[in-house]
């Protein structure tokens, strides 16, 4: 009996059991808090101001999950064979934490090898950027009849994986970015592609109504997709069309549609975004907003742009218009927008031949977004997906080099931390210095110290450069024997005192002798993160001229002092 008891005990105290634990695995997951419905839960981490990637996910409960907005990526669907194992009922794809700090790296001039993209995407990671915006134009490997785009130093395809996997390896978003429309330099001044142009002298804008004009875009933007299958956002660019409407066939499609160049533009970047939508229905499409500030609202929401795409409004002076600004958000609100993005600018937009970049300039640019940003909550129907720290290279692709990245590095990592942080005070400042390891000084537009950024060694020997190059070869040609005793004259006519000569001899032979060594080592530094052509565009820009000068002074004064005071020659 008491076994029989005891038996009994057993099997009720292990059934207990049993269905305790049935009970609570069947019961709805319940998070620590009880939030209110409707509401989301607090973010872990990962809002617009933190120090992380961006890259953590909103704790939404499937019934929260708010709609998808038809200009946010969505995931891509899964494939016929993994469909059915998807329940139907699964939490909709999640939404990323917070808006975007993505660092732009322009292309159309002095484009890093692979090599330096490589020391470079966990620096931009580590001072808080969550993604790059690749602007390729001719650095991308376009294949076929597009092939002759390509510079000859472009990427490979092998390459453009690369920098996938690196920006993987840094949790970076990786954003291609193909112009459809204005600034395609570097398609239409091919002779094959000159008949596609807006205006048959300048190679700047497309001709939309020009038969193959449709094809080549399309051809350029599917190559890029195909070779960016992870992309959540792909830029369509879509800005500065200069001379649009002075083809005659755009000329022939106004007098017919009453003149109205906008509804002409529309026309042109909807086909593309469709296209692209067509071809990647999860990816959100991006434009610069420049061409749209003109267009009425109206216009615009007969287009059915802002059920494509997502505007960028980049503005990248120091004191912004925050009026214009304000007007700006609210017309693409009032338009039907879902989204906005704004572009600010670390480097390349202070002046267009600039090889220093000002850090005052561009830390203060970021500091009038803040106040932007800071009043998004105002527009209830339209929400800040992210911001694009612009790095322009070349205003366009005709135009000369802007400071090259090394030397905005500094400037870089004061607008990221800017933005992580929501102004740069001490502790942003701190921080900026222990990662770069140098100190930031404002005032002096530099970053003090020798620098432990991969390209400190660059960023230290243009500053070099631009600071005394040129200034120590104009005091030498100021010195008093060579104003007097060694001008164009006597060197034209190959006449000189040489005694006069033997007083200034010296040390321009020195001068030369050291930075005939100073440019050997920076040569070497150049060429280990750019390809040859950038490296002699910027010598031949900032340095030769200079260096050239010497020489030929070095030169005349050696074969000039052979002559020994012998008279002037005729």
């Amino acid at each position: 009996m008491p076994n029989t008891r005891g038996k009994i005990l057993l099997r009720l105290v292990v059934t207990c059991l049993v269905l305790g634990v049935a009970v609570k695995v069947l019961s709805p997951h319940r998070s620590a808090e009880t939030v209110p419905s409707g509401q989301k839960q607090p973010l872990t981490g990962g809002d617009f101001w933190s120090k992380s990637s961006g890259k953590k996910e909103e704790l939404l409960k499937p019934e929260e999950a708010p709609p998808k907005e038809v200009d946010a990526p969505q995931e891509v669907p899964p494939k016929e064979e993994d469909a059915g194992a998807q329940a139907p009922n699964a939490e909709p794809p999640r939404e990323p934490s917070g808006p975007l700090r993505i660092v732009h790296l322009d292309l159309k001039g002095a484009a890093p090898k692979i090599k330096y993209l490589e020391q470079i995407f966990p620096l931009f990671s580590s001072l808080g950027a969550t993604g790059v915006l690749m602007e390729y134009e001719d650095m991308f490997p376009y294949q076929g009849d597009l092939k002759i785009l390509q510079s000859p130093h472009a990427y490979s395809l092998e390459d453009i994986k690369q920098i996938r996997n690196l920006a993987k390896l840094s949790n970076l978003e990786v954003i291609p970015l193909v112009q459809v429309f204005g600034h395609l330099e570097f398609v239409l001044k091919h002779e094959q592609f000159t008949s596609l142009r807006e205006i048959a002298e300048f190679p700047n804008s497309l001709n939309p109504h020009a038969p193959g004009s449709q094809a080549l875009v399309k051809d350029m933007v599917t190559q890029v997709l195909e070779q960016h299958p992870d992309s959540s956002w792909f830029h369509m660019g879509a800005d500065e069309v200069f001379g649009l409407g002075e083809s005659q066939d755009s000329k022939n499609w106004l007098h017919t549609n009453n003149g109205d160049k906008g509804r002409m533009y529309l026309n042109h970047v909807t086909t593309v975004a469709r296209f692209i939508k067509e071809k990647r229905p999860a990816v959100g499409l991006l434009m610069w907003d420049d061409m749209m500030r003109q267009i009425g609202v109206d216009v615009l929401k007969e287009s059915g742009l802002q059920n494509l795409a997502s505007p960028m409004i980049w503005f990248y002076s120091p004191e912004l218009n925050l009026k214009a600004i304000d007007n700006l958000i609210s017309k693409y609100q009032e338009v039907g927008f879902k989204g906005v993005w704004f572009a600010s600018a670390f480097k390349g937009a202070s002046d267009i031949a600039q090889i220093w970049t000002p850090l005052g300039h561009h830390l203060n640019n970021h500091l009038s977004w803040l106040k932007v940003i800071s009043s998004m909550s105002k527009y209830p129907s339209i929400s800040f997906r992210g911001i694009v720290l612009t790095g322009w290279q070349r205003y366009e692709h005709f135009t000369v080099l802007c400071e090259i990245l090394p030397v905005a590095i500094p400037s870089l990592a004061v607008c990221l931390q800017t933005l992580v942080h929501g102004e740069f005070a001490d502790k942003a400042q701190l921080e900026t210095q222990h990662i770069l390891g140098c100190k930031i000084a404002i005032d002096k537009g530099i970053c003090e110290g020798s620098g432990a950024f991969s390209g400190s060694q660059v960023y230290n020997m243009v500053l070099h450069i631009s600071r005394n190059l040129q200034k120590q070869t104009d005091d030498l040609m100021k010195d008093y024997n060579v104003r007097g005793s060694f001008t164009h004259y006597h060197r034209k006519y190959n006449f000189a005192n040489p005694r006069n000569l033997g007083f200034f001899m010296e040390k321009l032979k020195k001068l030369l002798d050291e930075w005939e060594t100073y440019m050997e080592n920076f040569r070497t530094q150049m060429e280990a993160i750019f390809f040859p052509d950038t490296v002699e565009e910027w010598m031949d820009e900032n340095v030769n001229r200079n260096m050239d000068r010497l020489r030929k002074m070095v030169g005349d004064a050696e074969r000039i002092g052979k002559l020994k005071g012998g008279p002037k020659s005729h």
